[in-house]
C-alpha cells in the first residue's frame, strides 16, 4: 500500500512535468539569442497548448510577449520550468522554482560536471542537494523533454511531430533525442514521451525507466544508455519494465573503456547483463528506430516462418539466408497453394514456392492481395513480407510522356490490398520499399516513397527501405516474446 502511495504522488509530480499547463522560461533574451529564446519560440511553434511565460531579470520584451524579471513575478501556478541561464546562475534559479512550487524543471544550460573541473561539480552537486529537497530536475547540459500529447518539445524541436504514439525514448545524449525524433517522424515511430536526461544530476536512467514502467500511455521503452549511476539497481528495475513492455536498449561508451581488452571485457559484461534482464539490444540507432518501429505496429508474438514475395530482384537466396540470420524461415508452399497463387502471376517467369517471385515489379494489388491472403492460409506462416520497387514505374511515366509517376504507380491500391490480405488471413504484413535510384534527377521518385510509406502507416502496416532491417526487425520481437513465454510471463 505505501508502495502505491509512493508512486501515485510521484506520478501526480511526472505528470505535471510532462502535460504541464503552465510554463515558465528562464533565460529568454529579447534579443532572441540563446538557448531559452530558441526553446520559447519552439513551444509557440509545436503549439504547446498551455501558458508560456518568459523570464528575463531586465525585464522587457520578446516577440510582444512580456518578459518577467523573476519567476514570483508570475500570477500562476507553474507546472514546469525551462532553465537556460548561465552554469553559475542555476543553482539560485532552480531554488526560487522550489519556492515557488515548480514541480519540474529541465536544465539546458551546460558548464556541469561534463566539463570535468571542480567548479562545474560543484555546481551539479549543487543542483543535486536542491532537487533533494522537493523539485525533479532534467539534467542539467541536455535537451529537455518532448510530449507530442502536451506540445513540449526538445530543443531545437518547432518541427516535431504533434502525434501521439506508444513508443518512449530515454536517453543521455541530447543529439540522440533529438535524431531519433526526427527519424521517427518519417519513418513511423510515435511517441509518448522522448527525455533527453544529459548528466541526470536528479532524475535519470532507472528512476524514469521505472515510471515509463507504470505509464499507460508507453507500450515500449527505448534507451541510449552510456552508463549507469547504481548498475545492480537499475537492472533490477530493466528486468522488471522488462517483464510487462519491451525494452529495447542500445549501449553507448563502451569503447571509451581504457584498453581495448577493458573495452571487450565491459562490453561482454553489460551485453550478458542486458540479456539476463530480459532487454532488447540494439546496434546502432537506425536499429532501435526499426525495432521500435515493429514493436509497436506488429502483435508481440513469436515469429517462425515468413512469406516473402515480390517483383523483380534475386528473391530467392537472400530472403532465404537473411531470414535463417535472424532466426526465421521460409517454408516451400504445397503444391496445391502454389499453384493458386500463380493463377494470378505473369507466365512464364512467376515462381510460387515460397518466396513468390511475380516476375516484374508492375504485377498489380489485386494480384498480391490474391498471393497473400491465399499464402497467410499456410499455418507454418507467421508474418508475410511484400518487396516493392516503386522507382521502376518512372520508367513507364517517361516512356508514356506522363507529368508524374504518381499517375501510374498504384501505392495506395497496394495499402488497401495489403490491409485486406491481413485482415483475411489473420497474419501481420509488412512493406519493404527499397530505393535503389537515389540521384538528384529521382527526387519525384523519393517523394513518391515518402507518400507511399505513409499511405502505408496509415494501415498500420510498418514499412522498411530494406529487406534485412525488416528481418531484423521481426527477429527482436520474436526473440522478446519467446524469452518471455520461457520465464511463464505473456504480453
Amino acid at each position: 500500500m505505501e508502495n502505491r502511495l509512493v508512486h501515485h504522488d510521484k506520478d501526480r509530480t511526472f505528470d505535471r512535468i510532462f502535460h504541464p499547463r503552465s510554463v515558465a522560461v528562464i533565460g529568454v533574451s529579447a534579443q532572441g539569442n540563446g538557448f531559452g529564446s530558441g526553446i520559447l519560440d519552439a513551444l509557440s511553434a509545436i503549439g504547446f497548448g498551455g501558458h508560456l511565460h518568459g523570464v528575463n531579470p531586465k525585464g522587457g520584451e520578446y516577440r510582444g510577449r512580456t518578459l518577467h524579471r523573476s519567476i514570483s513575478d508570475i500570477q500562476d501556478t507553474i507546472d514546469f520550468a525551462i532553465i537556460a541561464v548561465p552554469a553559475h546562475q542555476v543553482p539560485d534559479t532552480l531554488a526560487d522554482c522550489l519556492k515557488r512550487g515548480v514541480a519540474g524543471a529541465e536544465i539546458l544550460s551546460a558548464g556541469f560536471s561534463e566539463t570535468d573541473t571542480s567548479e562545474g561539480t560543484a555546481l551539479e552537486r549543487q543542483v543535486k542537494e536542491i532537487a533533494g529537497r522537493g523539485i525533479r530536475v532534467v539534467g542539467p547540459n541536455c535537451f529537455g523533454i518532448y510530449c507530442p500529447r502536451s506540445g513540449l518539445t526538445l530543443l531545437p524541436g518547432p518541427d516535431l511531430s504533434r502525434i501521439s504514439g506508444p513508443v518512449a525514448f530515454l536517453s543521455q545524449s541530447g543529439g540522440m533525442s533529438v535524431d531519433f525524433a526526427h527519424i521517427g517522424n518519417w519513418m513511423g515511430v510515435r511517441f509518448s514521451k522522448v527525455i533527453s536526461f544529459g548528466n541526470g544530476a536528479d532524475l535519470r536512467e532507472t528512476e524514469l525507466l521505472e515510471y515509463l514502467g507504470r505509464d499507460p500511455e508507453t507500450r515500449v521503452v527505448a534507451m541510449y544508455m552510456e552508463g549507469v549511476e547504481d548498475g545492480s539497481e537499475f537492472l533490477q528495475v530493466l528486468k522488471d519494465v522488462a517483464s510487462r513492455k519491451p525494452v529495447i536498449v542500445l549501449k553507448g561508451g563502451l569503447s571509451e573503456a581504457g584498453s581495448r581488452m577493458v573495452a571487450s571485457h565491459t562490453r561482454v559484461i553489460w551485453e550478458s547483463a542486458l540479456r539476463q534482464a530480459g532487454a532488447v539490444q540494439v546496434g546502432d540507432l537506425w536499429e532501435l528506430a526499426q525495432t521500435s518501429l515493429a514493436f509497436s505496429l506488429l502483435p508481440v508474438r513469436e515469429y517462425r516462418g515468413i512469406s516473402v514475395a515480390g517483383g523483380g530482384g534475386a528473391l530467392g537466396v537472400s530472403a532465404g539466408d537473411l531470414a535463417e540470420r535472424h532466426g526465421l524461415v521460409l517454408p516451400a508452399f504445397e503444391k496445391s497453394l502454389s499453384e493458386k497463387i500463380l493463377e494470378v502471376l505473369p507466365k512464364p517467369g512467376s515462381s510460387a514456392k515460397n518466396p513468390v517471385d511475380a516476375a516484374n515489379p508492375f504485377v498489380g494489388p489485386d494480384a498480391f492481395r490474391h498471393v497473400f491472403s491465399h499464402a497467410g492460409t499456410d499455418p507454418r506462416i507467421d508474418v508475410q513480407v511484400l518487396i516493392q520497387l516503386l522507382h521502376h514505374y518512372k520508367a513507364i511515366a517517361m516512356s508514356l510522356g506522363l507529368d508524374s509517376l504518381r499517375q501510374i504507380t498504384p501505392y495506395v491500391q497496394l495499402a488497401q490490398a495489403m490491409h485486406d490480405a491481413r485482415e483475411a488471413a489473420g497474419k501481420p504484413v509488412i512493406m519493404v520499399m527499397p530505393d535503389f535510384k537515389q540521384g538528384k534527377e529521382s527526387l519525384d521518385i523519393e517523394e513518391m516513397i515518402r507518400d507511399a510509406r505513409q499511405v502505408f502507416l496509415e494501415k498500420n502496416i510498418p514499412v522498411f527501405s530494406d529487406l534485412g532491417d525488416a528481418l531484423c526487425a521481426i527477429g527482436h520481437v520474436s526473440t522478446y516474446a519467446s524469452r518471455l513465454r520461457s520465464r511463464g510471463l505473456s504480453q
